[in-house]
């Protein structure tokens, strides 16, 4: 009973928000988390469920958002009218079309083949969306106008409060959908093809067909999410197709854990939000997306859903307070290499960036100094190079809480 409990306290949650951040910009960014969320957990149904590790994804979400601008086109102010409630189906069906068609090529190899495969696709549309200017736009783009479409209960989806509860809507069903998958005889299987292929093929079940409709189904969400995108931007360009937003639902996913359900959805939330206050303040933010997916990568594979799932059974039986003391004594040092860190690429970043159109000085943590003078340098990289080493200090005492609290867990159980 517990697992679906959650799914009443998550809409309320997304009924609620609005009400608790009502301004246009934070309706904006949490229209964009929910939509990034069912990508990144239609590309977790590739990478998690089914083992597919797939660098072209953005393929399916950028093409379903293009036929999703050109639906709102066709049929915007013509008799014909659709409500704009529909126009998530049309990104559904794209994209199903196009896995159907990628997929059945691509899913006959699995692994580094499969790998290679999805990026060549994936360079191929990219290629084709600056060529194929009446359908892409090129560079600028398509537009269109989501109130022109048919009134549907008397809204017309121009106030962006509108727009939020339809991708709210549409992201509840999407994310009910796919957990449901997860759970089917389907999604066990797709696990048994991600754990151990050969042993699924051995017992009768085909792997190519199971990769083959896991394609399909991801590609299917993947649509919705670009269709979802279409309606909040009412635009799309060339960048929804590119390898960096391929990357992007790449890096979300990861970042959030691919083992777990709950993983692409934190992915997605805390991706989107540093990618919109990040940008804010240094032109560098890319660059400590790709530092943090390495740091996950090496340090907490598992990523934040994993993290959070190792401190379960400790906060169950209590014991959550004995790590506390250690993570302080951690925080510290590593405070002091983030700070070392971040002034070694910023001051990288405007030396080799800023410099030459606003000169060599720069204001950093509210110091003004030159980028070209050695001392600023020279102390970032003693800031980075003392956190790393009192890190390093420090983590033994992180690993005997640990240990000491595994005891006190063996005993509670005994």
């Amino acid at each position: 009973m517990r697992k679906f409990a959650i799914w009443p306290i998550a809409a309320s949650v997304l009924v609620i928000l609005p009400f608790v951040f009502d301004s246009g910009t934070s309706l904006t960014k949490m229209s964009l988390m929910c939509i990034m969320a069912v990508f990144a957990l239609s590309y977790n149904m590739l990478l998690g469920q089914t083992g597919m590790l797939s660098f072209g994804h953005a393929v399916y979400y950028g093409l379903a958002g293009f036929l999703a601008i050109h639906a709102m086109q066709v049929f915007g102010g013509s008799a014909s009218s659709i409500p704009l409630v529909m126009i998530p189906l049309f990104g559904a069906l794209t994209g199903l079309t196009f896995a159907l068609i990628f997929g059945w090529v691509s899913t006959k190899r699995a692994g580094t083949a499969f790998a290679m495969i999805s990026l060549g696709l994936g360079e191929l549309v990219a290629a084709s969306s600056l060529i194929m200017r009446s359908f892409f736009g090129g560079e600028e783009g398509v537009s269109s106008d989501r109130s022109k479409l048919y009134m549907w209960l008397g809204l017309d989806f121009g106030a962006q409060i509108q727009v939020y509860y339809l991708i709210a809507a549409w992201t509840f069903i999407a994310v009910a959908a796919m957990f449901a998958i997860t759970h089917t005889p389907f999604g066990r299987m797709a696990n048994a093809v991600r754990e151990n292929p050969e042993r699924a093929e051995f017992v009768g079940y085909s792997t190519q067909m199971i990769r083959f409709i896991s394609f399909c189904l991801a590609g299917a969400f993947a649509g919705i999410a670009g269709a979802l995108a279409a309606i909040n931007f009412e635009i799309m360009n060339a960048l929804s197709v590119s390898g960096a937003q391929s990357g992007a639902v790449l890096l979300m996913t990861y970042i959030g854990g691919v083992g777990h359900f709950l993983g692409p959805i934190l992915g997605a939330i805390l991706i989107t939000a540093l990618q919109i206050s990040l940008s804010d303040y240094t032109g560098a933010w890319m660059l400590y997306f790709g530092l943090m997916f390495i740091l996950v990568v090496m340090y907490v594979p598992g990523g934040l859903a994993g993290l959070i799932m190792v401190h379960e059974p400790v906060w169950r039986t209590g014991l959550l307070h004995r790590l506390v003391p250690s993570y302080l004594l951690l925080a510290v040092p590593a405070l002091i290499c983030l700070s070392g860190a971040v002034g070694v690429i910023e001051l990288a970043h405007h030396a080799l960036v800023k410099a030459a159109s606003e000169g060599p000085q720069m204001l950093l943590f509210g110091l003004g100094f030159s980028s070209r003078a050695w001392l600023p340098w020279l102390c970032a990289i003693a800031l980075f190079a003392l956190g790393a080493a009192l890190c390093r200090v420090v983590w033994p005492k992180v690993k005997e809480a640990w240990s000491e609290v595994h005891k006190q867990m063996k005993q509670a159980l005994v």
